[in-house]
């Protein structure tokens, strides 16, 4: 949805800018015509001639390029621009942005462009985290800036945490989306989730052990997301219940609730659904937790010390060797909305299964009250936990349908296509 499209990018001065080329190449293979604008300091960290190379343009950074009074115009620029995107974006250039202090070519052209503004912030997580530059940020919104979200990750300054600057693919797939949903017919069929409200459980819970130790598994949360935003671009109103995940929403209408351990999800979850018309419960929840959580770190010597003598007796070491953790069952969350739900409403279950995946399916199903059911296998190499593609069975009382591997994003698009086809058929 780039092909065609004009966009400035702006470059300020961060370790980031790198990145900025990996951008360009994606937006120009997508078809787009890209202008550079650079401040004096993002020249530190990266050269206009390689920028030049990739766009294919002379790089603008300052007012005059001679001294014969040509200059560049930043109201032009303003004009002749679809979208501006801002990538890397520092503190001190969002403070400009956010009071108008126009003192460099970059900031000249954001304060003269028609056009709607991206900006991907990237920084120090305790730059990042500083009230000033949160306020910053949310006085763009207000403006109607579209702002990307940094991820949490290794930074420059050796910590690590939030303030990374969004993956280049990500940024430009933001684009893309706008785009798409501007350029969509008007005389298109309308979503069957227009106006409709989904709630949505993604990632894993994490159960304590103690301050620092839990019980969890690999979700990583990318096929919830994908679920979530692909709602959200059908006009849904979606609410997602998030367990500890690196994943951030890319439509911002989404309302996000994060939570940790299996019980906050049950209680967001239950809360929530009587207002839904539809769950999708993507959550890899965890089926156990602690039956006691210690207050302090366990430490190895009070572990072994608390064993029982009879395990003791068993390895025939000075020590006994072997620590058992006590375990409770953890609230069904499936289960207790099947048991909630109501005339009208719809529900969507997931089972990652490694034996008998059709009949554990089948089961679930049945048991659990769900419309139909998304089945994943780890027996399918580089799907299901941490990956960004996925093959899955959707298995209903109409039968199974499989579907070939592809990206997550993809794979929630046929899911959601096959909700929509349920909400469509029967007269719900």
């Amino acid at each position: 949805m780039l092909k065609g499209k004009k966009i400035v990018l702006g470059i300020t001065g961060s370790i980031a800018a790198y990145k900025s080329c990996l951008i360009i190449r994606e937006m120009v293979k997508r078809g787009a015509e890209v202008q550079v604008v650079i401040t004096p300091a993002g020249k530190e960290f990266i050269t206009p001639i390689t920028l030049s190379a990739l766009t294919q343009k002379p790089v603008i950074s300052d007012f005059f390029s001679q001294r014969d009074g040509t200059w560049h115009s930043h109201v032009a620029l303003g004009l002749w621009a679809d979208a501006m995107l801002i990538a890397p974006c520092t503190a001190s250039t969002l403070g400009k942005m956010a009071n108008g202090i126009a003192d460099n070519m970059l900031i000249t052209t954001y304060l003269s462009m028609k056009a709607p503004v991206f900006v991907a912030p990237a920084m120090d997580l305790d730059m990042y985290a500083h009230p000033t530059t949160q306020q910053n940020m949310e006085r763009l919104r207000s403006f109607g800036n579209h702002i990307i979200e940094p991820q949490s990750g290794f930074l420059a300054s050796g910590l690590e945490g939030k303030g990374r600057m969004e993956d280049p693919a990500v940024i430009v797939d933001r684009l893309a989306e706008y785009f798409s949903a501007l350029d969509a017919p008007l005389n298109a069929a309308p979503s069957a989730l227009g106006n409709k409200k989904i709630l949505i459980t993604a990632g894993p819970t994490y159960e304590k052990i103690d301050p620092v130790r839990f019980i969890g598994n690999y979700s990583s949360g990318k096929m919830g997301f994908a679920l979530a935003d692909e709602c959200a671009r059908r006009g849904a109103d979606v609410t997602l219940i998030a367990g500890p995940v690196n994943v951030q929403c890319s439509m911002k209408q989404i309302h996000r609730i994060d939570v940790e351990s299996c019980q906050e999800m049950y209680d967001a979850a239950v809360e929530a659904f009587p207002k839904a018309d539809a769950a999708i419960l993507c959550a890899a929840v965890a089926d156990f937790r602690p039956a006691q959580v210690a207050e302090q770190k366990m430490k190895r010597e009070q572990v072994t010390a608390g064993s029982s003598q009879q395990d003791a007796a068993s390895t025939g070491l000075p020590h006994p060797s072997v620590f058992n953790l006590q375990l409770v069952p953890n609230p069904d969350i499936a289960a207790a909305l099947g048991k909630m739900k109501r005339k009208g409403q719809l529900m969507v279950g997931f089972a990652l299964e490694t034996h008998d995946e059709q009949q554990n399916a089948e089961k679930k199903l049945q048991k659990k009250n769900l419309d139909f059911i998304v089945l994943n296998s780890l027996r399918n190499e580089g799907t299901c936990f941490r990956s960004d593609e996925n093959q899955i069975a959707i298995i209903s009382a109409d039968g199974r349908r499989d579907y070939e591997k592809k990206p997550k994003k993809e794979v929630a698009a046929d899911i959601i296509d096959y909700l929509e086809y349920t909400m469509n058929d029967g007269q719900r």
